[in-house]
């Protein structure tokens, strides 16, 4: 039976930790600030973005937000992106995603300044990462980092395969494993065998938004299982990429959906909001 890895715990004692240094940055005169863009009603985004603001609240950290509407047009958006850039007083800049099909995503992520990018989705912070040369690294991913360290789980030289290989999370994923030595080969929806190379994965990250993806016959005894997935069963309940109940009879470590990555998510994204204020006032 795997030992449950508990997200919101590894989660809100991460924020803990923000917040005892925004409150020193403060003494001396700074303010860590996010500001956060939603365009459009999407009730998901919505939902991400009032969480947001929660966690900034407990952090200490300004949070400013600019609600668009649906219409609102590229040049709208990048015109809104360029003042904050220039905003000495903001030093994390978030759009939420998706934005309208009429704005293009690549456009508004590359808008931002590198410096304000904390959620690290830029070409320039992507490379960074990619030879270790990095200030932040991507939310979700460093999340899940975050939770194999709160748990002593050492991926030095372990065989780790990632399902998915989405610049979000299974991409950069892959460089921060590598960067702590693991062994990783990621897999896609063009893989040969994937249930065999999943069987003698150490590690399994699955992040490829289909529920119960994982089976218990693609997990060898005592692996450890990461799930990043949130989907709906078709019974309408929330789960995750893996199988969960067939799955921690093996594993020796799993995330439950909800309570696993999730939480990770935002707190990495408080962790980066401090991060670039420190950076941005030369501290």
């Amino acid at each position: 039976m795997a030992r449950l890895i508990d997200g919101k715990q590894v989660s809100a004692d991460l924020k803990m930790r923000v917040k005892e240094e925004v409150a020193a940055l403060k003494e001396k005169g700074v303010e860590p600030a996010l500001a956060v863009i939603i365009v459009g009603s999407d009730p998901a985004s919505r939902v991400y973005v009032n969480n947001k603001k929660k966690a900034c609240e407990l952090c200490g950290i300004r949070s400013v937000e600019y609600a668009l509407e649906e219409s609102t047009c590229e040049e709208e958006l990048l015109a809104l992106i360029d003042k904050l850039n220039e905003d000495e007083t903001i030093n994390g800049i978030l759009c939420q995603l998706p934005v309208p099909k009429h704005i293009n995503d690549k456009t508004v992520i590359e808008r931002i300044d590198p410096k304000k990018d904390v959620d690290c989705f830029s070409n320039v912070n992507v490379g960074k990462m990619w030879v270790g040369d990095y200030a932040f690294k991507p939310c979700t991913p460093a999340g899940v980092m975050e939770l194999l360290k709160a748990y002593d789980i050492d991926v030095s030289g372990k065989n780790c395969v990632i399902i998915g290989r989405s610049n979000i999370v299974g991409k950069p994923m892959a460089a921060l494993l590598l960067e702590k030595n693991a062994t990783v080969t990621i897999c896609h929806s063009k893989t040969q065998n994937l249930a065999q190379i999943c069987s003698k994965a150490d590690i399994i990250v699955a992040a490829v938004g289909r529920a119960k993806f994982v089976t218990a016959d693609m997990v060898k005894d005592g692996a450890v299982v990461i799930d990043v997935g949130i989907n709906r069963s078709e019974e309408g309940k929330l789960c995750g990429d893996v199988d969960f109940e067939n799955v921690k009879e093996k594993a020796s470590f799993i995330t439950p959906v909800p309570g696993g990555c999730g939480p990770m998510t935002i707190a990495v994204l408080m962790q980066n909001t401090l991060c670039a204020a420190k950076l941005q006032n030369n501290l």
